[in-house]
């Protein structure tokens, strides 16, 4: 029996590697004697774009931006004033003062002692928040920092003035930046 096997196995191998025998032949084609004239395809004529030359900005150079250049600010020379201009200079210094005041925005209302104390804790823990920050911070939010720091010092410049709720303002704004830049 296994004899009958082998030899049964052996014989559907060869068929089967033996290949097809019913080849398929292509028809083989009439030769062309008659001569036949090549057609040239003209080339379309599109015109032709011109490539823009575009002004690039010059490079930065990370070397200059790291130390940025400040003005420093000039000392201010107060004039000797004799005692009968020195009303008439006081009412003007004041108009001016009220006119730049940072604070300017309020209606002044609120002057406790108790609005006093909440808008210098509202500025102290904006304070320690951000000092709290890590030093190492993306671009967007060092320019965020910048305006979270720049909120703070107008709140102290209005709470030293006395604009009380001008202070709470600012302090709130500085609040909600920092608030947002610690969302990201």
């Amino acid at each position: 029996m296994r004899r009958w096997r082998g030899a049964l196995l052996c014989a559907g191998v060869t068929c089967a590697l033996s290949g097809c025998r019913h080849k398929v032949t292509a028809p083989q084609l009439p030769q062309i004697l008659v001569p036949v004239e090549l057609v040239e395809i003209p080339e379309p004529s599109l015109p032709l774009l011109e490539v823009p030359q575009i002004k690039a900005p010059p490079m930065p150079v990370a070397a200059a931006a790291a130390h940025p250049h400040r003005e420093r600010r000039k000392p201010v020379v107060k004039a000797v004033i004799t005692p009968s201009a020195t009303a008439a200079t006081e009412a003007e210094t004041q108009q001016q003062e009220q006119a730049a005041a940072i604070g300017s925005l309020s209606t002044g209302g609120d002057t406790s002692p108790r609005a006093q104390q909440e808008a210098a804790d509202l500025i102290a823990s904006v304070d320690k928040r951000l000092n709290g920050l890590p030093p190492q911070t993306s671009d967007d939010q060092k320019a965020q920092m910048s305006k979270v720091r720049n909120f703070q010092k107008q709140a102290q410049d209005a709470l030293s003035s006395g604009d009380v709720e001008g202070a709470k303002n600012l302090a709130t704004k500085a609040k909600l930046l920092l608030d947002d830049m610690e969302k990201q």
